[in-house]
């Protein structure tokens, strides 16, 4: 069992910092300080509804009516399109800053990556330059200390004591970016009613069905889990090429599933480089569209690091 579901526990923290869990609620002791962390029941019903519409619906509607050509071809755009606002909007653009491009390619990219659901840009990155700042230590958002399911969604299952103001600040600052956080419900909820319509108009409403589903929840459940994968695999299981700092580490297979994500330990050691894979061969279909936007005038400052020798 994981630790961080398990009855009772103590994990050791930096400094004089410790972790426990008491029964299902882990709290984060500091010094005689004690912090909760209460249960997120919103979390934790939002994602069962992911899980049970992917694990459940889909593979039930699939073996009753059958998915069409359609549904298929939605599905694989739709998790190309929300992938890549992933990584390369929120994550390559929002959280470091590692290329400037056009106001509309930048609307694009956070629509797109608001359709993944992952939270706001603005929410995600806050989390996320909090995970480079404090990586490993019991303020890192996804502490793949805690282990594998813990990093790859049961932090989600908690509320988050150390959210700090300090690291969405600078994302505030960015008006298109505090645009998609107020508007990000419309947006998350088009991602699913988009393929619904589409599928309605192709062939009824049993049609509209099997694309909501397949193009809807099961892509949903897909992307995020591929997400899910670089907090968890990515800092326990891998190489560790550019240094051994931290857990972070190098997987080329998760870049196939994640469009380059997964040279997680060089992005670590570099990470304001516009590319995660800095080989000419890694495979890293999100730096080749930076790349190609910057070809086309859309994009430009993009930052590549001078790696050390290995």
């Amino acid at each position: 069992m994981n630790q961080a579901f398990a009855g009772t526990e103590t994990l050791a923290g930096t400094g004089t910092e410790a972790v426990a869990t008491t029964g299902k609620k882990p709290v984060a002791t500091t010094g005689t300080k004690t912090v909760s962390r209460p249960i997120d029941y919103m979390n934790i019903a939002l994602f069962g509804v992911v899980v049970l519409i992917a694990m459940v619906g889909v593979p039930l509607f699939g073996f009753t009516y059958g998915y069409t050509g359609l549904d298929w071809a939605l599905f694989g755009i739709l998790y190309v399109v929300t992938g890549l606002g992933i990584t390369v909007g929120y994550h390559r653009m929002v959280s470091h800053r590692s290329f400037t491009c056009t106001d509309p390619v930048k609307v694009a990219l956070l629509i797109a990556g608001g359709w993944a659901f992952q939270n706001s840009a603005l929410k995600w990155s806050a989390d996320h330059v909090r995970h480079h700042a404090k990586v490993d230590q019991e303020e890192d958002p996804y502490n793949a200390m805690r282990g594998f399911w813990y990093s790859h969604c049961g932090w989600l299952f908690y509320k988050d004591p150390y959210r700090d103001e300090k690291y969405a600040a600078q994302f505030r600052k960015d008006s298109l970016v505090v645009w998609q956080d107020k508007y990000y419900l419309p947006i998350l909820i088009s991602s699913f009613a988009l393929p619904f319509l589409a599928g309605l108009i192709h062939g009824g409403w049993m049609s509209g069905l099997g694309c909501f589903l397949l193009a809807g929840g099961g892509r949903a459940f897909l992307v995020l889990n591929s997400t899910f994968c670089i907090n968890s695999i990515c800092h326990l299981w891998g190489d560790q090429p550019n240094g051994t700092e931290n857990s972070s580490r190098d997987s080329w297979w998760i870049s196939l599933i994640t469009f380059g994500e997964g040279y997680h330990n060089y992005h670590h050691n570099y990470p304001k480089d516009y590319r995660n894979g800095s080989k000419w061969y890694n495979f890293d279909p999100s730096k080749w569209l930076i790349f190609g936007l910057s070809l086309t005038g859309f994009a430009a400052n993009l930052n590549r690091a001078n790696p050390r020798p290995n």
